[in-house]
């Protein structure tokens, strides 16, 4: 190879992996105690408390199942997450409430963290996930 295109095509290589995502890490989310198969487990990954119940980084669905369901998130950066879940019983693609605003579907969050007259604190629910990716166990009430 002549090289003016060995150079070309080591400059085009270390290109593209700059584009890659630096410490990319793969989160699993563990969700127990699913009452049924009926429906979704939707689960939402948040980055900042400005964020949080808002707007996540990424989000995922996967069939119910009873019991424990696993959904793995990939190439997070390392870093300060907090996980909200809940099942999707009925299929409608949201969180449903009675008509005080109170959740009627079984929902949880990181850390199992429990809020007082409403949902936890996204400093409540954050956890750190490291470059090597992480499990996160979460029990649905």
């Amino acid at each position: 190879m002549n090289p003016l295109r060995s150079a070309a095509c080591l400059a085009l290589s270390l290109t593209s992996l700059s584009a890659l995502p630096a410490c990319a890490a793969d989160l699993t989310v563990r969700v127990a105690d699913i009452p049924s198969a009926q429906g979704s487990i939707m689960v939402a990954v948040y980055d900042a408390q400005a964020n949080f119940l808002r707007r996540p980084v990424q989000s995922a669905r996967v069939d119910a199942a009873a019991g424990t369901v696993d959904i793995v998130i990939k190439d997070l950066p390392a870093g300060g997450y907090g996980i909200a879940v809940f099942h999707d019983a009925n299929g409608n693609g949201k969180m449903d409430s009675n008509v005080m605003g109170v959740p009627v579907e079984d929902h949880a969050f990181s850390n199992n963290a429990r809020g007082t007259m409403g949902p936890p604190s996204f400093e409540q629910v954050k956890f750190s996930l490291p470059a090597a990716g992480a499990t996160a166990t979460i029990s649905l009430r």
